[in-house]
């Protein structure tokens, strides 16, 4: 009886269905954002530079509910991290072993500050993605250039709509009141911050240990479970994304059936966009099944060459299990507190004097 009841809780748990407080113009402005670079590519036979100017527009997601002027800001300092997070993943082509340190340092960092200042979903997420895509772009010396070029471009674009989304919104809806001033805390800034960091990292070595085709999704899908609020969300989130992946392939797999040109590309991501901002807030494991097809178009329609299908959803299958299994793993450990006094008490050993006032 009490297994029987604990599968239904489960089954409850995956299939409950959040109510959005988005207004419905959230998504069609995060559409634009991101699909408008990929249709200015397409009209100048630059496919590959204007998928990654899409890529920069995700930054658009991180718009917050404050008052415009502090939204503006906090969104061009995103901007900004998107565009070094890529550039900075990049550098891994000059010499590959750095790599797996530059996105456990660039994981940390952009944890820290996105904990520091208590940012919202999707967090540390996008810069990760950005800098591992970059980690792992064939583009070599002007080539490379050109693609941070372009992902800077599309952040610029995304603000741009974000400003006129931001006029529409406070001019239908008022000034939202301020929120609270964070306070951070040692442990949950730093601590959760390396803790997340390691886990990143160890799941790329995974990766490349296991000699996966395409590594740079581990990494991604882990740091998407780990970020978790609470250990039965990590695995509630776990369960979502590697059943929402393997149905997202299926789509995957339909989409790659139809010969699409570089119009095809845009229009079909700008509406897998639009349908993900719809659910994602409703439910993560629906959304999932959109964001797989999206990313694949995302991080390969621009590579000249694309691997065969079948071959690259066992791939992008292979990545999610192992991502998400490890993301469970850093999961566990970070709401251990045992595990958690251990790690802090050693971090602050580190730092001058002890960390002072570094107590949680």
């Amino acid at each position: 009886m009490g297994l029987k009841h604990l599968l239904a809780d489960e089954l409850r748990q995956l299939a409950s269905v959040n109510r959005s407080d988005r207004p419905w113009e959230m998504p069609v402005a995060a559409a634009l954002a991101s699909g408008l670079p990929i249709f200015i590519g397409a009209a100048y036979g630059e496919l590959g530079l204007g998928l990654v100017g899409s890529l920069g527009g995700l930054v658009f997601l991180h718009l917050p509910a404050t008052r415009l002027s502090h939204r503006m800001a906090w969104l061009m300092a995103c901007a900004f991290g998107m565009t070094g997070s890529h550039a900075m993943g990049m550098l891994g082509h000059l010499y590959p072993p750095l790599v797996v340190p530059l996105l456990v340092i660039i994981t940390i960092l952009v944890t820290m500050v996105c904990r520091f200042y208590a940012a919202p979903p999707p967090g540390s997420l996008f810069f990760v993605m950005a800098a591992a895509i970059g980690a792992y772009s064939p583009a070599q010396g002007r080539a490379a250039l050109l693609q941070v070029g372009a992902l800077a471009l599309g952040t610029v674009l995304a603000v741009v709509i974000a400003f006129l989304y931001s006029l529409h919104i406070v001019s239908r809806h008022g000034v939202p009141a301020p929120s609270p001033l964070p306070h951070p805390e040692f442990d949950f800034v730093v601590v959760d911050s390396v803790v997340i960091g390691g886990f990143v990292g160890l799941s790329l070595l995974a990766a490349h240990g296991l000699q996966l085709d395409r590594p740079y999704w581990v990494p991604v899908s882990c740091l998407a479970i780990i970020q978790g609020a609470s250990l039965r969300a990590a695995w509630t989130r776990q369960l979502h994304r590697i059943a929402g992946t393997a149905l997202g392939l299926l789509v995957f797999l339909g989409v790659a059936q139809v010969p699409l040109g570089p119009w095809g590309v845009a229009g079909v991501l700008t509406t897998l966009t639009l349908v993900i901002e719809t659910l994602v807030v409703r439910h993560y494991g629906l959304a999932t099944v959109f964001i797989t097809p999206l990313t694949i178009l995302l991080a390969e329609a621009g590579q000249g060459s694309i691997m065969a299908p079948q071959r690259l959803m066992q791939a992008r299958l292979a990545d999610t299990v192992v991502g998400a299994v490890l993301g469970l793993a850093g999961a566990a450990c970070l709401h251990s507190p045992r595990f958690r006094a251990v790690v802090g008490a050693g971090l602050r050993r580190l730092l001058p004097g002890g960390a002072p006032g570094a107590q949680s």
